[in-house]
């Protein structure tokens, strides 16, 4: 299930189903499909709705569907405890994330809002 927030004129979509998981690049691709039919180009995610295997760099999950959000012009802020996972590599991916303008790693709903609205 998909929610549609409009803040500052920005259209940002939630998903909000704990249900759906994002296993293959494709989930990511039919996801910007459907929110782009909705002139919305910002997506908020969970942790949850991640298969593990994102999470685990080695796998290229991460970094093959995070390139499909740059590539199509969508920004993506992803909400969760990141801090439980040890991995330096993945730890410096979420840092380089952050540091851009594109794909977010957040703490809770009003951290994804002020990223997916910020203009820079």
């Amino acid at each position: 299930m998909i929610k549609y927030h409009k803040i500052e004129a920005v259209i940002i979509s939630e998903f909000i189903d704990d249900s759906l998981i994002i296993s293959h690049v494709q989930d990511a691709l039919d996801i910007m499909g459907e929110c782009g039919m909705k002139d919305c180009n910002r997506i908020i995610i969970r942790e949850q709705n991640l298969n593990p295997d994102f999470f685990r760099l080695h796998t290229g999950f991460a970094g093959e569907m995070l390139q499909k959000f740059s590539t199509f012009n969508f920004k993506l802020a992803i909400i969760g405890d990141f801090s439980k996972y040890k991995s330096k590599s993945l730890q410096d991916f979420i840092r380089e994330s952050n540091g851009g303008n594109r794909i977010y790693f957040v703490e809770n709903l009003v951290s994804a809002f002020n990223k997916l609205t910020r203009k820079r």
